[in-house]
């Protein structure tokens, strides 16, 4: 199947196959959220990141298999709306940035840190704290020893920018510095981008306009 990331509220998921690891997107919600949800190929384990909306589109998403995971990417409330659903009907196992955490009006059972690793069965992720959008979003990087990375992005990396940062400019430049040490300056131009709303993109298509968005200011 191909796989493009064009997903839209009240349509189907969109999977993308990798050789360990099943990435379904799907758009949920007033806002038009992603949700993704993983799954091992080898283990069946799955995990979802940000129960952003309707619970019943992503229950249905998961299955009866269940979740053991939901990690929620940052404390904003169309990224959480449909967690406490999740959570009472599945039993799953919850996620959250260290510094984001208290602004989550739900059970975080671990609580994460740059450089943690977060587990799907028998895949690994990575996590990256990125500092501006909000004081505790964390991305999670996919190293696909089978081919190139894939990133989850929240709120802090989009096609055409990084997240909102609410005419702040000290929190631009922290989370576009972070954006550019933790993902850019270490991952490759194939590395596939999976941000909290619109369409997936790559590093390598938004690097040349990085010096642009530092200068423009959002």
């Amino acid at each position: 199947m191909t796989y493009s990331g064009v997903v839209t509220v009240g349509g189907p998921a969109d999977v993308h196959e990798l050789p360990d690891l099943m990435i379904s997107k799907v758009a949920v919600g007033p806002m038009s959220n992603n949700a993704y949800l993983l799954r091992c190929r080898a283990t069946d384990e799955q995990l979802l990141i940000d129960a952003a909306a309707e619970p019943h589109t992503l229950l249905s998403l998961i299955g009866d298999s269940g979740i053991a995971s939901v990690v929620t990417t940052h404390r904003h409330p169309d990224h959480w709306g449909a967690l406490r659903e999740v959570m009472e009907a599945t039993g799953a196992r919850t996620y959250a940035g260290r510094y984001d955490a208290e602004g989550i009006p739900a059970r975080t059972d671990v609580l994460v840190e740059d450089g943690d690793t977060v587990r799907v069965g028998r895949v690994e992720l990575t996590a990256r704290h990125l500092v501006g959008h909000t004081p505790g979003s964390i991305a999670l990087i996919y190293d696909d020893p089978h081919g190139h990375p894939h990133v989850f992005t929240g709120d802090c990396l989009f096609p055409g920018g990084v997240g909102n940062t609410r005419k702040d400019p000290k929190a631009f430049e922290s989370l576009l510095n972070d954006v550019e040490t933790k993902l850019f300056d270490r991952l490759p131009d194939e590395t596939w981008v999976y941000p909290g709303h619109g369409d997936d993109t790559t590093l390598g298509a938004e690097r040349p306009h990085l010096g642009e968005w530092r200068e423009r200011g959002w």
